[in-house]
């Protein structure tokens, strides 16, 4: 199983595995995805996310007990397998899905040229700065 996702299903997936073309130890760059779907950056542990026209960095792990989320291309959502709380490609909790009481803790964003710049330390939390966290995106 590679970061919650059965081989089985990555390869059907439109997940990516990607590393940072660089940066500092918070700010990380990645290319801009070319297409909707997810990558997935083990070492930052960060997810990017492009959906509808706009770019989310998310933390990999879902917000009520920090278990790697894993990506279903079929129903585009994230889901947690500990106890299936369901998260919407921008993140967004699916109320009644699992033990979540909120949103995946968006991750700071910044547009650079061709590339996104995410600050891996700087985590938005829906029910904390609900404000910070609808405006953490880069529209594409």
């Amino acid at each position: 199983m590679i970061l919650g996702v059965a081989p089985s299903v990555a390869a059907a997936a439109r997940v990516e595995l990607v590393s940072a073309l660089g940066g500092g130890r918070e700010d990380k760059t990645y290319p801009i995805p070319a297409a909707d779907g997810v990558q997935i950056d083990k070492a930052g542990e960060a997810m990017i996310t492009r959906w509808q026209g706009k770019v989310y960095a998310y933390s990999l792990a879902c917000p009520h007990q920090q278990t790697v989320l894993k990506w279903s291309d079929s129903d585009k959502q994230f889901e947690c397998p500990k106890h299936h709380s369901r998260f919407t490609p921008d993140g967004i909790y699916i109320k009644d899905s699992g033990r979540a009481t909120r949103g995946l803790d968006r991750l700071a964003i910044r547009k650079d040229g061709s590339n996104i710049v995410v600050n891996l330390d700087k985590a938005y939390q829906e029910d904390e700065d609900e404000a910070a966290w609808k405006a953490a995106f880069v529209t594409v």
